[in-house]
């Protein structure tokens, strides 16, 4: 398998799943503004929809969303339980959680990538995020993941944009369990091996 990122961006939560279960893949970095991989690929070739993440199953499949594609990593290593079993009411809830953090969490914090946003679209996303959060915080406690004790693909999902919050300047200091939850995934050591590969840990 190959998966196709850009450092720190989203695709990093399927490069964590990936560690996490174990299998064997090769990683390309991307180039999003130019749309050229390292090896000087065409990536709007390989990927017409021009964004990360990208992964080449070696099947004969490219996947090319978050979610998706963090699933069926899962499924390939069930003995991880990074995704309870297919079919099954906790299954559900886990996709239920993918859903939010991609419409609620990541689609809140993309605006404020733009170099030129106004300040009326960075308060409502601002906004959005502290409500969205608080539900995140309140979901949190007595939990050390998502789901409970088991960490999952949501939580490497999870983690991956709250990481965006330093480099936007929100403040997570009103979200201690946030906080803390975010603390707990970073010392994960295949964590902490997928920030050291895309060159953002030494």
């Amino acid at each position: 398998m190959k998966l196709y990122f850009s450092p720190g961006a989203c695709s990093l939560s399927p490069h964590i799943v990936l560690l996490e279960a174990g299998l064997a893949f090769t990683t390309e970095a991307v180039d999003l503004r130019k749309k050229v991989t390292a090896s000087g690929a065409d990536f709007s070739a390989i990927n017409p929809k021009g964004y990360v993440p990208a992964l080449d199953t070696g099947r004969g499949m490219l996947l090319t969303e978050g979610p998706a594609i963090v699933q069926y990593l899962a499924d390939l290593a069930p003995e991880k339980k990074l995704a309870p079993a297919a079919g099954t009411p906790e299954r559900y809830a886990l996709a239920e959680w993918l859903n939010f953090i991609s419409t609620e969490l990541h689609k809140n914090f993309s605006p404020l990538f733009r170099p030129n946003i106004g300040e009326e679209l960075v308060n409502y996303a601002h906004g959005n995020l502290r409500t969205r959060l608080a539900y995140v915080e309140r979901m949190l406690d007595g939990r050390d993941y998502l789901t409970g004790a088991q960490f999952t693909v949501a939580d490497a999902y999870l983690f991956t944009v709250l990481n965006w919050a330093g480099v936007l300047k929100f403040d997570l200091s009103g979200f201690p369990l946030v906080q803390a939850f975010q603390q707990r995934v970073s010392e994960r050591p295949m964590v902490q091996q997928a920030l050291r590969d895309e060159g953002l840990l030494k």
